[in-house]
């Protein structure tokens, strides 16, 4: 069997998550909550719709429970250079990545968005991780001269992606320029005048970024202005969106979420997130495993997204069975699974064993001698206009 802890949950299970001040708002907006006393929006009521703006025009997801960990002092950089798994010294201001905080044995503990200010460096993690990913930080903080701190309540971030989202960003935070992947641009003046990245006649920080395995950006203009920048992006074109979408999205993608597909058991490789870290960089904490993974392969395991067979949800955890000589063999657990509009069935991100990770390979969903259907493994990305997690189309 696959190492690794997969039970059906929820990635917010046990966390102290953020409370979404649009909660609400989103309630009278008719949206539909995973339980009665969840804070995740499910859809706003039109799934096909809210998936068919992402490829037309463009959605609207409330990431505002986003936690933010601020690095901040004169050896900031060095010291999340030497841990992190992506560069860090050589960004400047402005600049940022996907990065990671891996274990000594190199797998993932901490997926994050880092960016480079001119006074601090911040890193945008998923609700309610914030304390923890502080306390492994600081476990390696000595004489450092920096201070380590949790600033999530004034990060309120909303995200936006789809093919008419760089023109609405435009129109609402005036960032009229093309920005580069993980570019921020925080409240630029001339002449005294805020000209881009601001909202409300305050700064805002805006960040080009994938959102979903597409391209977007990630507006964050602070909690006070959160409501009223919902509003403006709606208005100017956005459709609201909810979680049902964005698994979808990023499902057809082939993007790894932290919590659902990516946990302390897996290497950054099996999870696709070769844009999370760096062959070039030098050491840092589990740098020797990654790289001896790149040089002489060897993956127990990869993520790949499978074909269903029919388009009932396929739960969290199910075992994937193959004949394999005559025997039923236990080769993979499924992560994710969303409904797929391209495929019109459903479709499952899910980790296989090496030697059966080849499209048009089946597998038996659940208790082979009972399944509850079957799954086909198809290349990456399923949909036309995606980002492919690793940068390369299969």
């Amino acid at each position: 069997m696959l190492r690794g802890s997969f039970a059906p949950q929820n990635p917010q299970d046990d966390l102290d998550v953020k409370v979404r001040a649009l909660l609400p708002r989103h309630r009278a907006a008719g949206a539909r909550l995973a339980s009665i006393d969840s804070q995740i929006v499910l859809d706003f009521g039109d799934v096909p719709d809210e998936y068919r703006a992402a490829q037309e025009r463009a959605v609207l997801f409330d990431t505002s429970d986003r936690d933010l960990v601020e690095v901040k002092g004169r050896d900031a950089a060095s010291f999340l250079h030497r841990l992190l798994a992506n560069t860090v010294r050589t960004l400047e201001p402005g600049q940022g990545n996907r990065n990671l905080l891996l274990s000594s044995k190199g797998k993932c503990l901490f997926d994050f968005d880092l960016a480079v200010e001119t006074e601090r460096i911040t890193l945008s993690v998923a609700s309610g991780n914030a304390a923890a990913l502080l306390k492994a930080l600081d476990t390696y903080l000595f004489s450092e001269k920096l201070a380590l701190s949790d600033v999530s309540e004034t990060h309120a971030p909303l995200s936006i992606c789809g093919p008419a989202s760089a023109a609405i960003v435009a129109q609402v935070a005036g960032v009229a320029t093309e920005l580069a992947d993980h570019q921020t641009v925080i409240g630029q003046t001339v002449s005294g005048q805020t000209v881009s990245g601001s909202f409300g006649g305050a700064p805002a920080r805006v960040t080009a970024l994938p959102i979903a395995g597409s391209p977007g950006f990630r507006i964050d203009a602070g909690p006070e202005h959160l409501e009223a920048l919902w509003d403006a992006l709606a208005t100017a074109g956005a459709t609201q969106a909810g979680r049902i979408a964005y698994d979808i999205l990023r499902v057809e993608a082939g993007w790894a979420e932290p919590g659902l597909d990516i946990d302390e058991h897996v290497y950054p490789q099996e999870a696709r997130l070769e844009r999370a870290f760096s062959l070039d960089k030098g050491c840092y904490i589990g740098q020797e495993v990654v790289a001896k993974i790149d040089t002489y392969g060897g993956l127990n395991k990869r993520l790949v997204a499978l074909r269903v067979s029919h388009d009932d949800p396929v739960v969290r955890g199910t075992r994937l069975h193959r004949d394999d000589g005559g025997e039923w063999r236990d080769l993979g657990v499924v992560t994710s699974w969303a409904y797929s509009f391209v495929l019109d069935t459903g479709l499952c991100l899910a980790y296989v064993k090496r030697r059966h990770q080849a499209a048009g390979t089946a597998f038996r969903l659940g208790d082979p001698n009972a399944p509850s259907g079957e799954a086909t493994i198809v290349p990456l990305p399923v949909r036309a206009n995606a980002l492919a997690p690793t940068g390369e189309v299969e």
